[in-house]
């Protein structure tokens, strides 16, 4: 499976996470259209956290330590709000979305 974006095919693994992390936004409207997502300021509010979580060190959080970022920025957010926006599973859906590499466990 690949994500074709502005021309450029980016190669995934057989469920569909980038290999190589690739943070444009065109890369994750991209694939949040495959995903059945349509994204709002929501969606990329959670996007930016696991972007520079991944860039601070170098993997993304579990969901319970997603959860405790999510609520810094939005306090009212728990794990119905996260499954709303990423319904496969925020932890990982998330993380696809935003065009990071699977995560681990």
């Amino acid at each position: 499976m690949t994500y074709t974006v502005d021309g450029i095919e980016l190669e995934t693994d057989d469920q569909g996470y980038l290999i190589e992390a690739n943070t444009a936004d065109g890369v994750s409207e991209v694939i949040a259209a495959a995903e059945g997502i349509t994204l709002t300021p929501e969606h990329w509010e959670v996007i930016r956290y696991l972007r520079e979580e991944y860039q601070n060190n170098g993997h993304t959080p579990n969901f319970r330590n997603m959860l405790k970022g999510v609520n810094e920025f939005r306090p009212e957010a728990d794990s119905k709000y996260l499954y709303t926006l990423f319904p496969t599973g925020p932890a990982k859906q998330a993380c696809k979305v935003a065009g990071l590499p699977q995560p681990l466990g």
